[in-house]
């Protein structure tokens, strides 16, 4: 019988993403673990691998290049040697998404009763099936419940072996309308206790979770005034969700210091006239530096909430936000302390050149534990940004401007950087955060790249 190839979940929150291309053609022997096509879903292309094999078959109604596809629809189907191709897959396409939508990449039928419901990409749940480990006995920092790899080997050497489960064990129910107003608050409704029949999570549920003191003023009515509707693209919803997420499951508090960056300003005009004009560091490739070697001060800045206590990142990758045509997004720049200022500057160039080409993988954009936005160039000087969970804390840069400073009691010309840095209390107190911010504040007051450069 033919195997189904199905679009996959790749979030708790996707619905539909986009076919990008076929990675094999059509009569190509495939085996398991080979990468098939390419999905782009919220924000980033993504290389879907198999775990079956067989003779791929491309039906003449499978969906171009461009189109958008639903989760759990068929694509195309993998065959046995000799196996008769079926005509289309018009007539497999119509399985509703929450029942065929699992975070494996390639299905063949509904999963069994007794699968995970744990987000978890395919290598996370290849080496938990290998380990023998169940996804849902495993903790993991990242405050949406999503498993990597990495989760699953400490949870290996923890000794957390399967465990059988019951169905109702494993998997919550929601209703229509509740998945619909948890996607809209930006809400993981798994971690939300339903008051249905049987435990059914029902639409007020999500309202109670999103709003502990009271359900929002007033819900969204009729424009008064003319006007139209622009329709949101899916990487629009997602930063929504995230944004939203940041200001809801976390206690945000924003401090803001202005510092003296004549030194700073010096230092870049040195590093201009001693590097060819496509190698200058920018600004922001000097201040990701100083955080990063900053941030050891503070580890709790570098850190993540979780529930049975904080998380401390062993590694300082620094996600650089990018405003792009297709919008926001947050390439990492990974292991920043090991890298010099020019390898910073190198790195940060072409993954801001990737993002505005709508080129990121996926993987390019996870593992950050801080994150720099920066929007000095629109004459900002100071700003609240987001948390980018599950990060604790976040640095906002605004512009250098040439104003009075007060230096030994006189006034005289300098250049001024607004810094804003936004954390969660939950992780830390303001004073060991503004203990920090000052820390940085005094390093670019007097920049010390030795040994950096």
């Amino acid at each position: 019988m033919p195997m189904e190839i199905r679009v996959p979940r790749l979030g708790w929150s996707m619905e539909e993403g986009v076919f990008v291309e076929w990675l094999k053609a059509e009569g190509d022997s495939v085996s398991a673990g080979d990468q098939v096509f390419v999905l782009e879903g919220e924000k980033a292309a993504h290389e879907i691998e198999s775990f079956d094999s067989g003779v791929l078959c491309i039906p003449a109604d499978a969906p171009q290049p461009g189109e958008t596809v639903h989760v759990g629809q068929v694509i195309g189907f993998l065959l046995a040697p000799g196996e008769s191709p079926p005509a289309t897959v018009r007539s497999s396409q119509m399985t509703p998404p929450d029942r065929a939508a699992s975070p494996d990449a390639m299905q063949r039928n509904a999963a069994p009763a007794t699968t995970s419901t744990r987000v978890a990409g395919p290598a996370a749940r290849r080496l938990a099936r290998q380990l023998g480990v169940n996804l849902d006995s495993i903790p993991t920092p990242d405050p949406t419940g999503r498993v990597t790899r990495d989760d699953v080997r400490r949870a290996a050497d923890a000794g957390l072996a399967a465990q059988a489960a019951t169905p109702t064990e494993l998997r919550r129910f929601a209703t229509p309308r509740a998945r619909r107003k948890a996607q809209e608050l930006g809400v993981d409704w798994q971690r939300i206790s339903g008051t249905g029949r049987r435990g059914r999570i029902r639409e007020r549920d999500v309202t109670a979770y999103a709003f502990p003191t009271g359900a929002p003023v007033a819900e969204q009515s009729a424009p008064a005034a003319p006007g139209r509707l622009q329709p949101l693209s899916a990487m629009r919803r997602t930063i929504a969700q995230r944004m939203s997420a940041g200001m809801q499951q976390t206690a945000p508090v924003t401090l803001t210091t202005k510092v003296d960056a004549t030194e700073l300003v010096a230092l870049r005009a040195r590093l201009k006239a001693e590097s060819s004009a496509d190698t200058v560091p920018s600004y922001r490739d000097i201040l990701v530096k100083f955080v990063a070697e900053t941030l050891p001060e503070c580890p709790l800045l570098n850190a993540c909430w979780r529930d049975n206590g904080v998380f401390l990142y062993d590694e300082i990758n620094i996600a650089v936000a990018v405003e792009t045509p297709q919008g926001l997004m947050a390439p990492v720049l990974r292991q920043v302390l090991n890298l010099s200022l020019r390898e910073v500057s190198a790195q940060s160039r072409e993954l801001i050149a990737q993002a505005q080409a709508g080129a990121l993988t996926a993987s390019q954009m996870q593992g950050g534990t801080f994150t720099i936005s920066n929007l000095g160039m629109y004459e900002i000087d100071f700003f609240t940004p987001v948390l980018n969970l599950p990060q604790s804390a976040i640095l906002g840069l605004g512009r250098i401007v040439r104003e009075p400073v007060v230096r030994q009691d006189r006034i005289v010309v300098g250049e001024t950087l607004g810094l804003s840095l936004t954390f969660d209390h939950r992780v830390l107190d303001g004073a060991p955060a503004a203990r920090w911010l000052q820390g940085l504040a005094q390093r670019i007051r007097q920049p010390m790249i030795e040994g950096m450069v």
